[in-house]
């Protein structure tokens, strides 16, 4: 357990230092704490491979 946890903190600073925030910020994010910017959810989309409308879990709709 103790392994997985220090495992998850790299994780999160990798995706911190990759979208140009602070570890801080992206746990805000993540906790609900904080809301990104938009540049931020660009960032996380490209680097999750990701539309911001699928990292939002937004569905698209047809005939708008």
């Amino acid at each position: 357990r103790k392994e997985s946890s220090a495992a998850s903190d790299v994780y999160k600073r990798q995706v911190a230092l990759s979208i140009g925030v602070t570890v801080r910020a992206y746990q805000a994010y993540e906790y609900g704490k904080s809301e990104p910017r938009l540049s931020t959810l660009i960032a996380l989309a490209d680097f999750y491979d990701l539309s911001l409308d699928e990292l939002v879990c937004r569905k698209a709709e047809h005939g708008v």
